[in-house]
């Protein structure tokens, strides 16, 4: 299986809720980074998974939604706790909805929230 990943980095704020987690509960923020990892067995006439220009584009707008927000405040929250598990699987689905590779069958999203700490989702089509 082939794979190809794409990488951004963005700062955006959050507070978790829901428990007492002490600063954390504060509003802060954090320098996420993102990879994106796209799969695939099979490459297309020009020997390529995918075309990574408008992979990089349909990252670049989606890390511009996010970017200087404050996750709580954002619909796709509403109801959860802004942790790194629902933001990975959050950016991981709309991430599969916009990319159309014929060729790409699993997309993974790994979340960094600082130097140490990450979570992933995969999705399949």
């Amino acid at each position: 299986m082939y794979t190809v990943a794409v990488k951004r980095d963005f700062v955006a704020q959050h507070y978790l809720i829901g428990g007492d987690w002490g600063p954390e509960n504060q509003k802060h923020s954090h320098h996420y980074q993102v990879q994106l990892e796209l799969q695939g067995d099979d490459l297309d006439q020009h020997g390529y998974l995918v075309d990574i220009v408008d992979v990089e584009n349909h990252l670049d707008a989606l890390v511009a939604r996010y970017r200087d927000q404050t996750l709580n405040d954002l619909a796709e929250f509403q109801g959860l706790n802004p942790s790194i598990e629902h933001f990975a699987r959050i950016l991981c689905l709309a991430l599969m909805e916009r990319i159309r590779a014929e060729n790409v069958h699993v997309f993974t999203v790994r979340l960094w929230e600082n130097d140490i700490a990450w979570a992933a989702y995969r999705c399949e089509r």
